[in-house]
């Protein structure tokens, strides 16, 4: 697995030896970087942008992002076998570039009101069996943690039948192999 493009393009992602992380394919990721990019239905530039990374796992994603000259990226993991790796694959970068680990598994400990920072976009990619996403979305929302003109994205299995709340819009939704991407907004009422 690599760094896809900008200013790390080519690095390697280091992955964990255990089948308990998920990580996100280069081909998926890619195509979620491309509709970023190009889609006229999102408003998003990663540019300068900040982004929270939640189950990040070692850290695929929320790295694309720095990569792609995010100002922050605030990566949520709670899998003590795979945050020295998501560290190290931070530490190899040796960039400027602002983030925070916060390591919390998000059911238990970890409260969304205690961020610091408002979002542009944030990334879930919690494990495919997960039934709480409904919950997470719900806390992002009360919380309002996501600015008014954010992104929130989804990485599910294709057969996860997930009803999002009221509150938001699924924008667009891609399927790649078994994976599923969800790009939702915030409807302003």
């Amino acid at each position: 697995m690599r760094i896809i493009s900008g200013k790390f393009k080519g690095k390697k992602i280091l992955q964990p030896k255990d089948k308990n992380t998920r990580p996100l394919k280069d081909l998926t990721k890619e195509s979620i970087f491309n509709i970023i990019a190009h889609s006229k239905k999102l408003n998003i530039n990663l540019e300068n942008s900040n982004i929270l990374d939640l189950f990040s796992g070692v850290g695929s994603f929320g790295i694309e992002c720095i990569s792609r000259g995010a100002k922050k990226v605030t990566f949520v993991e709670n899998y003590h076998d795979v945050l020295p790796i998501l560290k190290k694959n931070l530490d190899n970068l040796k960039s400027e570039i602002s983030y925070e680990i916060i390591k919390d598994d998000i059911y238990q400990n970890f409260k969304i009101e205690n961020l610091k920072d408002k979002f542009d976009l944030i990334f879930l990619d919690p494990p495919y069996k997960d039934k709480n996403l409904r919950n997470i979305l719900t806390n992002i929302y009360s919380m309002k943690i996501l600015n008014n003109d954010g992104l929130i994205i989804v990485h599910r299995h294709k057969r996860e039948g997930d009803v999002f709340p009221d509150f938001l819009s699924v924008i667009e939704e891609k399927t790649y192999g078994i994976a599923k991407i969800i790009f939702l907004t915030v409807n302003l009422d």
